[in-house]
């Protein structure tokens, strides 16, 4: 008979909030001796509080389907469930939440039942067994490497698309259809002296030899993971990642003995294990409170934190008991429900800097045209925005079928007519002349902002009165750009994943881990980095910006000329370019979004084309 020494527990590492979450408890009919133990560990994404709502949420709503429809059918099958019903859990909330726009998490939850040991993951996450003084990976990677690597065992080897690291995903729960779900139809069978270790990819930092070191020499679970976490704070790795590292030792004792999940505040058997992080930046005085901030983590974490305690004491909880994260973020923050955000498909963990040759995604056919001089019209007794011209040309718009991003194909030739675009965003200070001149109501951030920060709080609605206005007042006709213009004045004629390289690098824009050096809660007055080959600035970073396109889930039936992509999912519009809050991973030129047109949030600002 198979006994289980379980012990678990998490760090910050290098940041200084903390997205992941985990739970380890008993499901089924433990009175008649049938029920098994269920681990979940997932790691958020979104940044701050939107990351750990995201995982929190996940971890709360897999455990309570599981809970509830365990041995009701087949335990894949309802692993599957509950995957899912993870996922639309984070749909209905970024439906009803703007706070919350972006956030997603992976996710790996093992289910131990006597000797066998089922699996359910979808990303990055990991489920070890050490077995024989050999390390194996149970679970599927589904991250780019991952797959690259699984084509290539298939006899199918793809050549790696520049400018995509091998760690960015493939899928995650983010709200939309999950690409991807390991959950075999057959268990593994566990054997005495087996190790098993289910964490975020924080691990990472440490080799599967370090792993199988620390497994091989440590007496219990609760040693095994004290030193996993302290083996990875001591590599000192630069931007280490959160890290959450479950342990189970399998043995042939007389009983079942968990460890205690350290540090746990609430209870001393296991449960969910909630950190409370904070979006304080060292040295910075605590901000008010933007979006989900971190005492609304804090407000978050503690109630989540009670439902864990309820789960381990009462033995379950009615599905009509458990907390509403949605309710709570109403409460807390005065969210509106009403504005709905999209998920932003690219994961919030930084990616390490790849090779730069040439970017095989963006190969422009057509000379690229100099920076052309700046002018502006008049509007409304004074000068409009800044417009450089934007010489036509050919380009493949979009990224190759070997790259990630499932949205951003199938690459295709556009070719784009000449235009007008603003070499900045527009600015509070421009944004309040039009609002001043028509009574229409100014965004609710723009009182005391710096007039030369870019505008934001603004919907594609309000876009589009604001590029009205521009083209009565001047005569001219202004607009939104389509998609295609965006990627193509973007670009500039370069051929990288960024138009100054393949590499993020440093100083180049503002995002949240572009190590500029600058606040990340919020942007900065445009001109601060330099402008791209063709007198654009920011066309990567500080805001995203509203293109005129409705949102289409690939480039099926996109046109080839340039013009704007209409008909699809219209209450949906694209934004391009990722903003201050987003990973450098959205900054990529092929890059894209989504966010309901009458949608408005503080990431979120206009860039305006005009015709000839």
């Amino acid at each position: 008979m198979l006994t289980f020494d379980i012990g678990g527990a998490q760090i910050d590492g290098a940041r200084d909030y903390q997205e992941d979450a985990f739970l380890i408890t008993r499901v089924g009919d433990l009175s008649a001796s049938v029920g098994a133990t269920l681990i979940v560990v997932a790691d958020g994404m979104g940044g701050h509080a939107a990351g750990n709502v995201a995982s929190n949420m996940a971890v709360q709503t897999f455990n309570k389907h599981l809970t509830i429809h365990f041995n009701t059918t087949t335990l894949p099958k309802t692993l599957r469930e509950a995957v899912n019903q993870a996922n639309q859990s984070i749909t209905e909330t970024v439906r009803e939440t703007s706070a919350l726009k972006g956030m997603g998490c992976t996710l790996v939850a093992v289910v131990i039942e006597d000797a066998h040991l089922h699996w359910a993951s979808v990303g990055d996450s990991h489920l070890y067994l050490v077995r024989e003084d050999a390390v194996k990976k149970l679970n599927t990677d589904h991250s780019y490497g991952g797959f690259l690597s699984r084509m290539a065992a298939q006899g199918q080897p793809i050549e790696p698309a520049v400018g995509f690291s091998r760690n960015m995903l493939m899928s995650a729960l983010t709200g939309d259809e999950i690409a991807d779900i390991d959950c075999p139809e057959s268990p593994l069978v566990l054997r005495g002296g087996d190790r098993l270790v289910i964490a975020s990819d924080g691990l990472d930092t440490l080799s599967s030899g370090k792993l199988l070191s620390i497994l091989s020499t440590t007496g219990s679970a609760k040693a095994a993971v004290e030193a996993l976490l302290n083996a990875v704070t001591a590599a000192k790795m630069p931007r280490q990642d959160n890290t959450t590292a479950i342990v189970v030792m399998i043995g042939e004792k007389a009983e079942f003995k968990p460890s205690p999940v350290t540090p746990l505040r609430l209870q001393e058997k296991p449960g969910v294990r909630i950190n409370q992080p904070s979006a304080q930046i060292p040295g910075e005085p605590r901000p008010a409170p933007r979006r989900a901030g971190p005492w609304l983590t804090l407000a978050v974490g503690v109630v989540l934190a009670v439902a864990g305690a309820a789960w381990w004491f009462s033995g379950g909880v009615p599905a009509s008991l458990l907390p509403d994260p949605v309710a709570i973020l109403a409460e807390q923050v005065g969210v509106r429900p009403e504005v709905e955000p999209s998920a932003d498909p690219a994961p919030a963990d930084p990616a390490p800097a790849d090779p730069a040759p040439a970017d095989p995604s963006g190969v422009v056919t057509s000379p690229p045209a100099a920076a052309s001089a700046v002018f502006n019209d008049a509007v409304g007794g004074g000068p409009g925005p800044d417009m450089v011209w934007v010489a036509g040309g050919e380009f493949q718009m979009g990224a190759p079928d070997s790259a990630a991003g499932f949205d951003e194909r199938p690459q295709h030739p556009v070719k784009v007519a000449r235009f007008a675009l603003s070499t900045h965003e527009i600015s509070v200070a421009e944004y309040a002349r039009f609002t001043a001149a028509t009574g229409r109501k100014p965004p609710r951030n723009s009182a005391g902002r710096n007039p030369r920060m870019p505008v934001t709080f603004v919907s594609w609605d309000d876009a589009l009165a604001y590029v009205g206005w521009l083209s009565a007042q001047s005569g001219k006709r202004y607009r939104l750009p389509s998609e295609a213009e965006w990627e193509f004045a973007a670009r500039a004629g370069t051929l990288t994943r960024h138009w100054w390289g393949t590499a993020a690098g440093e100083n180049l824009a503002h995002c949240f881990d572009c190590a500029s050096g600058l606040d990340p809660r919020q942007p900065v007055p445009g001109g601060h980095f330099k402008p791209n080959p063709w007198g654009l600035f920011d066309t990567a970073g500080n805001v995203e910006e509203w293109v005129n396109d409705c949102y289409h889930p690939n480039y099926t039936g996109a046109p080839s000329d340039g013009s704007v992509f209409e008909e699809g999912e219209c209450s949906y519009r694209v934004v391009r370019g990722g903003g201050f809050a987003s990973a450098s991973k959205s900054l990529r030129v092929t890059a894209r979004a989504k966010l309901v047109a009458n949608g408005a949030n503080d990431t979120v600002g206009i860039r305006v084309a005009r015709d000839p």
